[in-house]
This record gives C-alpha cells, structure tokens and sequence, in this order.
C-alpha cells in the first residue's frame, strides 16, 4: 500500500491520531501537516500524514513548542531527502568504478611523478615516460 496516498477524510485520520478534527485543522494552518485537497476543497490525510501528527502529539506531550515541531520536522525531512541522495550518488559511483574513463591515460616519469593525460596526448620530453597505464586496459 502507498503510505503517501490521501485517503482518509479529516474525522478519520483525527480518530486515528488520537486528535480533534480542529487541531489536525491547526496544524494545516501551521503547515506542520499539508493534506491534500479532493474536489471541493475537502482535506484528505494519508498514512504518513497520519504518523506525523502521531509524532507532533508526542513531540507536544514531552514539551516540545509547535514551532520547535516545526523545525524538527522540517530537519527530518531535509535529512531524509539527503540520504536518498547520498543513496543515488553512491549507486552512481559504484557504477562508474566499474567502467573506468577511457579518455584518461596516466604516465610515470623518471622522476616518479605521475600525470595525466588525455588519449593520445604524450608526456613532455622533460619527464621522459617509461611506463603508461590506461584504467580501461587495467583489470580494476
């Protein structure tokens, strides 16, 4: 079931908070909770917005003011979209470490100095190459 979708109507997802219907009303004011809208205007609750008004009554009962509520909610939700992205980046390392980039070739000079160059470019005479290595020819 898709825990994001509005289905319950303002008495029902109140009965199931544990609220009144004027507080869940508040609350939107507040934008502590943004229902959804069915035609009409009528408020329509899903059962992530359910959880959060379960979670601002507790925040509320161990003393935690509305806009601290806000705030936490706020930073939950900002932590939550960046583990999705730190999840996207990762997969697309991993992905990328698996193809490694042909257009980059590295030399070792004399000096034991390592530079990189791009296909077909050849170190400076000054560095004198003596060995080349190309991350698509290495085995990882």
């Amino acid at each position: 079931m898709d825990t994001t979708m509005p289905i319950y109507v303002i008495s029902v997802a109140a009965e199931l908070a544990d609220m009144h219907p004027q507080t869940l009303r508040q609350y939107d004011r507040l934008g502590l909770v943004t229902p959804s809208r069915a035609p009409g205007r009528a408020r329509r609750y899903s059962q992530k917005d359910v959880s959060t008004l379960r979670e601002i009554q507790r925040l509320s009962q161990e003393g935690v003011s509305l806009e601290g509520i806000r705030r936490i909610l706020e930073l939950e939700n900002q932590v939550s979209a960046l583990q999705q992205r730190v999840r996207e980046l990762t997969s697309e390392l991993a992905q990328r470490r698996g193809q490694p980039d042909p257009s980059r070739v590295f030399a070792a000079g004399l000096a034991g100095d390592v530079v990189t160059l791009a296909r077909g470019q050849r170190p400076r005479a000054r560095s004198q190459a003596v060995m080349v290595w190309r991350p698509d020819l290495a085995g990882n």
